[in-house]
């Protein structure tokens, strides 16, 4: 660890963290900043002033921290992402930050409850699933790992919708996080960069070399806003940089004096449109387009910016690689390997094959996707309208390339056609993930066998080129959130039965095997799942009117509503119980709530229909006298941070039960074992590394895997065949196909079920009776509480793996080189 030279410490105080001092900056805060008298002030006043009194002790470690990387000349990570996931801020600050208990004491002889408080802080939705909470995740992991780590981003205005349950249907509204303000950001006015669209390119020549400028077009202002990001039990705060869109011109005085108020706006209103909102609808070619420019805008911006600091540092911009390093988080920031490009040639005059030595050099590629259709692509004539010259240097980059790959493989024109960033066989589209590939150093996926995949088939020919190029990192979770801050009786149970150090060191968490036979211990962990669970149940009351059974087996399927999630799977193992139950087949069967919750996309259609079926299955199982709460359907809405460390603590069964070979990685399998839910999933992404972990027999496999997909997919999946030799399966889609569950509109589904008895992409049939096995096992297990317990816990115990520190640190080894650079 390192320390500062006195010279800079003298300017910076520490403020004191302590109750009295705490008491004295909330006050302060509440009554100069907020501007409020202490006799009658709003819940939602002490929750500013809290966090107030939190940002200034933020902002100090802020500035130590900034200083000793400068003062050490480190290199820097700088992460790149279209998502951040972070939920709400305020008690992960103070727990990080370790005043969090002196805080709830300030508060309390204050005549104030933080508790009743906290939930007033809105989620800060910069993200929509994995993708947003892996990226948040490893934020916090690099600040307590005293990784020199910055986040840069969107400061979209209004975040991933509200999601709205109408009639069954999921209905989007805006999510205006930013209503109340935001108390943890830092708005920097002078950190403003040009961004530029449209337009023209003209060539010149400058003693002997082509010189490239764009001129005309449009150009938008970025401009920054700072969240700090605290690491765990130390002094290093990181940084999140967030853009947002402003006009060159807030108001043309001219139009106003004409009449036209519109118009004298409009400018203002097109600019701040890029950073309005997370993933606009891209259904239509002005979506998609404008879903571009966010990536280009957020890309520029932060490649400014690192260039701008690079420079100021006094480092030669040749240099870069050995200060910097850049990781793309999915193909969305890829146009970044363009701009650095342009950025390098056209305004810092290095020659074209230093700058590309130096981009490769920075560049380092997550791919998040083994489906080739979720890969983005541009076209090739938009590109070339919105972004001209970056369409150039695509070019540019493509023709040598391949140049490199008909050396490789001379005659092979087939492999020179699969590798050309662009693709000419579907209306000339830029491969956005090519791109990223060619002008990145490491390419890394996420988990062994996606990985794998990856090599195999959707960049085989690439790691046939490369084979170095590749690399995994299997992904992971904070600890500090997932299982310290989600369910703090359970963190504090294991505190006192191992230690604290497990918050930093999760593979502490193996000690817990010396409880198996800890009848004690046990039935603290029992009991503390059945307050969770009774805490859950006290908020579906709430919210949807509903009482659950807090003794029933809580099943889980919370994520993202996507076909190849397979919650349609989940929903056919719901109306065949329902069934038995209806049949009398089901006696002895143990009580159970199937909770899903989730968002789709607003344009996916077939993913917001299986929102409505869920909802429809539930209306008719939950109003069923027969039924009698021996099984209950629960969707619960706007799915978000705070909704996930509600549910992940109260689950018994965590469903990961997406078609084999199609899951990247996950994380939330890795949340719900940590908290000490079984899962029931498939051999596809990490739960195959989690099936390692835990042993075969702490985990219920089923259904076919990457290679049985593969196989079926070749030889002619005929899913109309499972349909007709499985009466339990044809039961269930008839009544689905016919009305059962929507007798207000027989035919609601009838489409869905066509698709699955015709196509059926993801093979929810051909795995139909392996799940409804592995579920009756799961029936059987959870009647012998002392056996599901000791399951539960040995999931909790060999869950230290999968923490995002070790993930981070394979970063740092394989890819970055950074070292940690901390400070006392």
């Amino acid at each position: 660890m390192k320390k500062l030279d006195m010279e800079h410490e003298n300017d910076l105080e520490p403020l004191p963290c302590d109750k009295d001092s705490l008491k004295r900056s909330i006050r302060e805060a509440l009554v100069h900043i907020v501007g409020k008298d202490p006799r009658n002030a709003t819940s939602r006043d002490w929750l500013q002033a809290v966090a107030y009194a939190a940002r200034e002790r933020i902002i100090e470690q802020r500035m130590y921290t900034k200083r000793l990387f400068n003062q050490e000349q480190v290199k820097r990570v700088y992460y790149l992402s279209m998502e951040y996931l972070i939920g709400r801020m305020l008690v992960n600050h103070l727990m990080n930050l370790g005043f969090y208990d002196a805080c709830c004491q300030a508060l309390e002889e204050m005549g104030v409850s933080l508790h009743e408080i906290i939930d007033l802080e809105p989620d800060a939705a910069l993200g929509n699933g994995g993708l947003g909470r892996l990226a948040a995740c490893i934020l916090d992991s690099l600040s307590t790992q005293c990784l020199p780590g910055y986040g840069y981003g969107i400061r979209y205005e209004f975040g991933m919708f509200h999601q709205h349950i109408e009639h069954g249907e999921q209905v989007e509204h805006p999510d205006n996080w930013l209503r109340y303000g935001n108390p943890w950001e830092f708005p920097r006015p002078e950190k403003i960069y040009p961004v530029h669209f449209y337009g023209y390119v003209v060539e010149h020549r400058d003693h002997g070399v082509v010189r490239h400028h764009w001129e005309d077009g449009e150009e938008v202002i970025a401009m920054a806003y700072d969240l700090p990001v605290p690491g765990y039990g130390n002094k290093n705060v990181n940084n999140l940089r967030l853009w947002a869109a402003k006009a060159t011109r807030d108001f043309d005085l001219d139009y106003f004096n004409e009449g036209d108020y519109i118009r004298a706006v409009q400018e203002k209103i097109e600019s701040e449109t890029i950073s309005m909102v997370l993933y606009p609808n891209d259904a239509t070619a002005v979506g998609r387009e404008l879903r571009l420019k966010q990536e280009y805008f957020f890309v520029s911006a932060s490649l400014q910016d690192i260039l701008a600091r690079h420079i100021k540092l006094g480092y030669p911009i040749t240099d870069l690689s050995d200060k910097v390093a850049i990781q793309l988080n999915d193909t969305h920031p890829a146009i970044a390997v363009a701009e650095l490009m342009r950025l390098l040639v056209d305004q810092h005059l290095v020659p074209w094959d230093r700058a590309w030595e130096v981009t490769r050099e920075v560049f380092a590629y997550t791919n998040h996707t083994l489906m080739p259709e979720a890969l983005e692509t541009w076209p090739v004539a938009l590109m070339e309208r919105v972004l001209p010259r970056h369409m150039q240097i695509i070019f540019e980059i493509n023709f040598h390339f391949l140049n490199e790959v008909r050396h490789n493989f001379p005659g092979d024109n087939n492999i020179v056609r699969r590798l050309s960033i662009i693709d000419e066989d579907h209306g000339r589209q830029v491969r956005m993930a090519h791109l990223a590939v060619v002008g990145s150093h490491k390419v890394n996926g996420v988990a062994a066998l996606h990985t794998e995949l990856l090599k195999r088939n959707l960049f085989r020919d690439f790691h046939r080129l490369w084979p170095d190029r590749f690399v995994s990192i299997t992904n992971g979770i904070t600890p500090r959130l997932w299982l310290n801050q989600a369910n703090p009786e359970l963190a504090q149970r294991i505190t006192r039965q191992i230690g604290p150090d497990w918050v930093m060191d999760l593979g502490r968490l193996k000690q817990l095997e010396d409880c198996l036979a800890d009848a004690e211990f046990l039935k603290d962990f029992r009991d503390i799942k059945r307050r969770n669970k009774e805490r859950l149940a006290a908020e579906i009351r709430s919210r949807l009117g509903l009482s659950i059974q807090p003794e029933a087996l809580l099943d889980v399927q919370i994520k993202r509503i996507h076909e190849y999630k397979r919650q349609l799977l989940n929903v056919l193992h719901i109306i065949t119980l329902y069934n038995r139950i209806r049949d009398g087949h089901a006696e002895g069967q143990a009580p159970r709530v199937s909770l899903f919750a989730g968002k789709a996309a607003p344009s996916y259609v077939r993913a917001k229909q299986i929102i409505h079926l869920i909802n429809d299955v539930a209306d008719v199982v939950n109003n069923d006298p027969v039924v009698h709460h021996r099984q209950q359907v629960v969707f619960f809405p706007n799915y978000e941070v705070s909704s996930a460390a509600l549910i992940i603590p109260a689950a018994d069964l965590s469903e990961q039960i997406s078609t084999a070979g199609t899951e990247a990685s996950g994380t939330g399998n890795m949340k719900l074992a940590l908290n000490g839910a079984i899962t029931i999933g498939t051999l596809d992404g990490a739960n195959i590394e989690i099936r390692q972990a835990v042993g075969e027999e702490n985990i219920f496999i089923f259904g076919l895997n990457a290679d049985e997909v593969d196989r079926l997919r070749a030889e002619g999946y005929r899913p109309g065949d499972y349909y007709e030799s499985n009466p339990e399966l044809r039961r269930a889609l008839d009544m689905i196909r016919d009305g059962f569950f929507s007798p207000d509109d027989p035919g609601r589904y009838r489409d869905l079920v066509h698709h699955l008895l015709t196509e059926d992409t993801f093979m929810v049939l051909a795995d139909y009776a392996s799940y409804i096995q592995a579920q009756d096992r799961v029936d059987a297990l959870y009647q012998d509480p002392q056996a599901w317990s000791r399951m539960a816990l040995l999931n909790t115990a060999r869950m230290g793996y999968f923490s995002i520190d070790r993930t981070v640190q394979e970063y740092a080894d394989k890819i970055w080189g950074v070292q940690p650079e901390g400070w006392n």
